[in-house]
């Protein structure tokens, strides 16, 4: 049986997996974007991102899904539109919200109530913002709801179906009913509260998960130092009930759409409000001097990479996403670059993302031909294919056999016995690293 119809404004990433999602459920959705060949193409069936499984939702369900450059095709077939525009970072780190502007100016002529449900992750009091622009147009029926995503890429698809939450806040409780029903079906803690509330939930949570991944970052960077193994501190430490072992994987460091771009913007929107934030902005500094630390670790067993040859071995943010957002890759490659190094690169999926952004860059078609006749490998994205790497193959390839495992991948005992010289992050390694000594102090002699 078809259920309540509803809208989606924005068809990238986090709005075609809503729509393809609650087309699975049994609503019809009409999905509008502002880009004329991304319609097209949706229409065609053609998928433009890349996310397991979407491809298959979207034409299991193509006969629930509308795709349109027409707002009035939403208002009208829809009482509740659900806003998934992209609000990227600013120059000045406040949140662009452009987007979002432009579909509210775009609410004309409307003979029935709509309500505006916001995915999109925007700073907090935005929703009272649209509100008094909504009213000052003459539009006081319009109804807004905060019901922001917590989609991971790569995952999108189980962690709508399976949410560990739903928070839905809303000024008018009516406009919070509908929406929070919408969600009955999953079986899910829904979080009924206020708009800003709802606003600061999505912010606050990304925040944490960074300052995880920093934390154990930081630690990583110690145990390399006194000869301890993230690994198994890691484990340890996750054991804990209190702390638990999410997010506790040491590496190059964060990145994609949601964390750095919430991060800066929770930190902004703290100063903005007159109050500086220290952790924060501790937790972004450790994240960005990370993706440095592959190039010291790299002239720690080459020295000069002036004409050295290094594969970065993924450059998608994440396996599974051809997301390029934020990438490590983003910042590795000019810096391997900036030392004179020759830079190949292989990506199972972001290929051809990456030849958009990265310039001065060899593009490799397969693995083998990546390392072939590099002096180094350097593991930035986990993809799967990853996990063969040391392998007789490989280093038969390399002119050096050297491995710099930025995610921890690899076994590194496995990896030494097939001839790899194997440095990961906060693992023992085959360079010694090592605090200064502390002076003896001078004895005292008697007077």
């Amino acid at each position: 049986m078809d259920r309540e119809p509803l809208g989606v404004l924005g068809a990238g990433w986090v709005g075609l997996v809503t729509a393809a999602c609650f087309a699975e459920l049994g609503h019809r959705v009409t999905v509008r974007d502002v880009v004329p060949e991304r319609v097209a193409a949706l229409a065609a069936g053609e998928v433009p991102i890349h996310e397991p499984g979407l491809g298959e939702m979207l034409a299991r369900n193509r006969d629930r899904l509308r795709f349109t450059l027409e707002m009035r095709d939403v208002v009208e077939s829809a009482g509740l539109a659900f806003v998934c525009v992209g609000t990227p970072s600013a120059y000045s780190g406040d949140a662009d919200l452009s987007a979002v502007w432009q579909v509210v100016d775009e609410l004309s002529g409307l003979d029935e109530r709509i309500v505006l449900v916001m995915k999109s992750t925007v700073p907090v009091r935005t929703g009272e913002r649209v509100r008094a622009r909504l009213d000052a147009r003459g539009l006081p029926f319009v109804g807004y709801v905060s019901n922001p995503e917590f989609l991971a890429e790569g995952t999108a698809l189980a962690n709508f179906r399976e949410p560990a939450r739903v928070v839905v806040g809303a000024f008018v409780d009516a406009d919070g009913d509908r929406v929070a029903a919408l969600y009955e079906p999953l079986g899910a803690p829904i979080v009924r509260t206020d708009v800003a509330s709802a606003e600061m939930i999505k912010l606050a949570s990304n925040a944490a998960l960074a300052t995880r991944i920093s934390f154990i970052n930081e630690i990583a960077n110690v145990c390399e130092l006194v000869g301890a193994d993230i690994e198994e501190v890691a484990r340890g430490v996750g054991l804990d009930d209190r702390v638990g072992p999410h997010f506790l994987k040491a590496g190059i460091g964060y990145g994609g759409s949601c964390f750095p771009k919430d991060a800066s913007a929770l930190k902004q929107l703290a100063a903005n409000s007159g109050y500086h934030f220290q952790l924060l902005t501790a937790v972004i500094e450790v994240n960005e001097l990370q993706k440095r630390r592959i190039v010291q670790k790299l002239q720690a067993h080459l020295g000069d990479l002036r004409g050295r040859t290094v594969a970065l071995l993924g450059l998608a943010f994440k396996p599974g996403t051809n997301d390029m957002r934020e990438a490590p890759s983003l910042v590795l490659v000019p810096r391997l670059l900036t030392e004179g190094a020759v830079v190949r690169a292989w990506d199972p999926v972001a290929l051809e993302e990456a030849r958009e952004l990265l310039g001065g860059v060899e593009f490799a078609e397969t693995l083998l031909e990546a390392v072939d006749g590099a002096d180094a490998a350097v593991v930035v994205t986990e993809w799967p294919e990853l996990g063969r790497l040391a392998s007789p193959e490989v280093r038969q390839a390399m002119r050096t056999p050297l491995i710099v495992d930025g995610r921890n991948l690899l076994d590194p005992a496995t990896a030494r016995a097939a001839g790899f010289t194997y440095e990961g992050i906060g693992r023992p390694s085959a360079v010694v690293w090592q605090l200064p000594e502390a002076e003896e102090p001078a004895p005292e002699l008697p007077a």
